[in-house]
């Protein structure tokens, strides 16, 4: 994989990593503290694009994608956590999310015969 298609990847992980989350997080806005439905429908609609930029991977293996998105979601999540609700993550969260990155550069990104 070329240094540009790792960008790439990268790129649309941050791309997929703010649709979904904040997607999540707007249903959750709308739901949990009563701001209504059309936050819901926002979300909703975050939560498709979501899947539709996940299709834009360099990569054709969906399961692949799928579980490298995976620590992508939990270190994102906590990042979205800390700028939008003013989480304040604590050492074995921070050790957690970055355990969860290693992964993703692991299924993602290491070398692989053809």
């Amino acid at each position: 994989m070329g240094a540009m298609t790792v960008l790439k990847s990268i790129l649309l992980f941050g791309v997929a990593a703010l649709f979904e989350i904040g997607g999540a997080w707007l249903v959750w806005q709308g739901i949990r503290e009563q701001r209504g439905w059309v936050w819901v429908g926002a979300g909703a609609i975050a939560l498709g694009i979501y899947g539709m930029v996940a299709t834009l991977q360099p990569d054709a293996n969906f399961g692949r994608i799928l579980a490298a998105y995976g620590g992508v979601f939990v270190a994102g999540s906590l990042a979205w956590a800390m700028l939008v609700d003013g989480f304040r993550p604590d050492r074995w969260d921070v050790a957690g999310a970055l355990v969860c990155l290693a992964g993703v550069g692991l299924i993602m990104y290491a070398p692989r015969g053809s």
